[in-house]
């Protein structure tokens, strides 16, 4: 049993004729077929038969208007024939294609029945003007959905995608509907790169994480993308991470967890630099031999030092008038 490929062929793009020249044969028909009947003859039979030949004139010009078609920049108009591939128009123009060709978008079925429901205008002239493919660049904004990090914790990601059609043809017939398939695959995508790297890195951590390489694990989005939609047809321009935080439910817990290490890092540069400016004036001093003092006394020394240096409050001196011993 032979198995059929799945794949489509490869665009055709229409050499159409000019829909000028038509226009002009169309209308010089149409007179013709008025003033056919109108031409005098002895013969009683000759009547009837001028009329049909000019009926059948004007009909057969009537259909062919249905020929003509209007592109403008960046539209292109997939055709088919009877139901097979007829070709593709994708230069801006005036043109002229088999009456009998249709036009196929699946995303014009939408937009075409709200419009008749709304009733601003005629169902038939929305669709006539939907069926054509926008090839111009275009912005989906990809809501923020809730999703589980590499951690598990429960975080809220919002992405923009900016995207193109490069192929007509394959954006119609390989999808149902491309942009509902471009906006299921980039929440797909959005969710399979949140659940791979965590929100943040851990302290000292190399690693990739979602709020420190943002833009490294977008154009990772991108890519994967890019290979999903390819047999749509659809050029993946760009993708931006929006929106990024932790879940309403743990946002609290997460800001005091940032707040206690934001603490501890500050903390931990101040006992550094105390240290080291105790160490420098127990060398100051024993270098200009101002004082000696024995271990006692350094002990007593480098503690007030570190109280004074440590502290969140200014020291309140205290005058000593006795001795140590």
């Amino acid at each position: 049993m032979s198995t059929k490929n799945t794949g489509f062929q490869e665009e055709k793009v229409l050499k159409a004729v000019s829909g000028f020249g038509m226009l002009f044969l169309i209308v010089l028909v149409m007179i013709v077929s008025i003033l056919i009947p109108a031409l005098n003859s002895t013969r009683p039979v000759i009547g009837p038969v001028l009329w049909m030949i000019g009926i059948l004139l004007f009909c057969i010009a009537f259909v062919f208007l249905f020929g003509l078609k209007v592109i403008h920049p960046n539209e292109a108009l997939v055709l088919t024939l009877f139901g097979n591939y007829y070709g593709t128009l994708k230069h801006d123009g005036f043109f002229w294609v088999n009456p009998f060709c249709t036009a196929i978008n699946p995303t014009a079925k939408q937009p075409a029945e709200q419009t008749a429901a709304a009733g601003t205008r005629s169902g038939a002239a929305a669709q006539s003007v939907n069926k054509k493919v926008s090839l111009k660049t275009m912005t989906l904004n990809n809501e923020k959905q809730k999703v589980n990090d590499e951690l598990g914790n429960p975080i809220e990601i919002g992405t923009v995608v900016i995207w193109k059609v490069k192929n007509a043809t394959k954006a119609v017939m390989n999808v149902e509907n491309f942009k509902d398939y471009l906006s299921i695959q980039c929440d797909a995508i959005t969710r399979n790169a949140a659940r791979r790297y965590p929100y943040d890195t851990s302290e000292g951590g190399d690693e990739k994480s979602l709020r420190g390489s943002s833009q490294e694990v977008a154009d990772i989005m991108k890519q994967e993308l890019q290979e999903k939609v390819e047999d749509a047809g659809i050029s993946i321009l760009e993708v931006r991470i929006t929106h990024l935080s932790y879940a309403p439910e743990i946002a609290s817990a997460m800001l005091q967890r940032q707040q206690a290490a934001a603490i501890i890092d500050a903390r931990q540069k101040i006992v550094e630099g105390a240290v080291s400016m105790v160490e420098m004036a127990l060398s100051k001093l024993n270098d200009t031999q101002i004082v000696e003092l024995d271990e006692e006394r350094k002990a007593a020394m480098v503690s007030n030092l570190l109280v004074i240096l440590c502290g969140n409050k200014d020291a309140q001196p205290i005058v000593n008038s006795g001795s140590l011993y």
